[in-house]
């Protein structure tokens, strides 16, 4: 009865409020909460999808991972270094700490041992983080993606907002720096999708994507979601970094983020969580789509994230390594443009 009444609270749409950001102008925004740019992309998905996925899903078995998903040694002393530097540490889903230059930026922080909004159920971690809590460098700017609990991780705002020395700020979409006020956090910028906001001498963009929110059964699309573009300056040149956060694929929504800020010298982009494809494909971008938007958004290089930390779809956890082997191969895309790393492990940036 918990599981059920937990997959409920997940998947069940409800009744919502008046959307007090609404701007009639804005084709994503909506009386009562936000929609994505495709009418076609309708998410989330109705309630009898959501059984008829988890239907199929029990009466088949998930194969356990062929590559050791373990973590790595975090360099540490890099990570706490002082001076310019560009790098991107994977810690785990899509929780990466960029440095650009002297900031240092995290994205959807998750430390926690489920993606659930209790500890006693909800889809477990299969690895540890790949950097500790207790051994992040000071961050400076925390972005939030959405909303959704393998993303938005109370325990780990908390926890960030307390750090030595003052709370990071966090950037968030349209109606997330509300959700944070209630849980105690006021160190918070909301953008609506294209905006930007400037801090600790970088400047992040909120641009599009194609997913969804909620975390209760009244609050379907009540808060916005979206992808960052940070500009700073690393090693005497301006860089730019895209966080693609969730999505389903979109050609013209990535042709417009690629028209606005290519070059970028690295993307984060989602690679796992889309199996069954006719469930997830509206919001969960496959190996191949990745690479497709790797190309579309002008990326010199791209790191997969959002696989091999948490169960959450019906493909092996190591699976979206292999299929984005294959994507690379298929559409002609050098192997060393968009890369994996395993939990803990960085990648340092000429």
């Amino acid at each position: 009865m918990r599981a059920l009444l937990l997959a409920l609270s997940l998947a069940v749409g409800g009744c919502v409020s008046t959307n007090p950001y609404y701007d009639p102008a804005k084709p994503h925004h909506r009386p009562d909460g936000f929609r994505n740019l495709d009418p076609q992309a309708v998410a989330p998905r109705p309630f009898g999808d959501f059984l008829r996925w988890r239907r199929e899903r029990a009466a088949r078995a998930i194969e356990p991972p062929r590559l050791d998903l373990s973590p790595v040694a975090p360099d540490l002393a890099l990570l706490r270094a002082d001076g310019n530097h560009f790098a991107v540490t994977w810690i785990g889903h899509a929780t990466a700490l960029v440095r650009i230059g002297a900031v240092n930026v995290l994205t959807d922080p998750h430390f926690s041992a489920r993606a659930s909004p209790v500890q006693w159920a909800g889809p477990k971690r299969h690895q540890p983080p790949g950097v500790a809590l207790a051994d992040l460098p000071r961050i400076d700017i925390v972005l939030i993606s959405h909303n959704h609990y393998d993303h938005l991780d109370e325990a780990s705002v908390r926890a960030l907002a307390a750090q030595p020395g003052g709370p990071p700020l966090f950037v968030v979409p349209l109606g997330i720096e509300r959700w944070l006020s209630e849980v105690g956090i006021t160190n918070a910028r909301a953008l609506d999708w294209w905006e930007h906001t400037e801090a600790a001498g970088v400047t992040i963009h909120l641009t599009p994507a194609q997913h969804w929110s909620r975390r209760t059964l009244r609050d379907a699309n009540t808060t916005l979601w979206g992808g960052f573009v940070i500009e700073g300056m690393a090693g005497g040149a301006l860089r730019r970094v895209y966080f693609a956060g969730d999505t389903g694929y979109s050609e013209p929504l990535f042709r417009a983020i690629g028209a606005r800020f290519a070059p970028i010298d690295l993307a984060l982009l989602p690679i796992g969580g889309y199996e069954p494809r006719w469930f997830m494909r509206a919001q969960h971008v496959d190996p191949e789509e990745a690479v497709r938007i790797h190309r579309d958004v002008g990326a010199r290089r791209s790191l997969g994230v959002h696989w091999g930390t948490f169960q959450l779809t019906d493909e092996p956890l190591d699976q979206a390594v292999h299929d984005l082997a294959v994507a690379r191969q298929r559409l002609g895309l050098d192997p060393d443009a968009f890369v994996t790393l395993r939990h803990g492990q960085t990648l340092r940036l000429p």
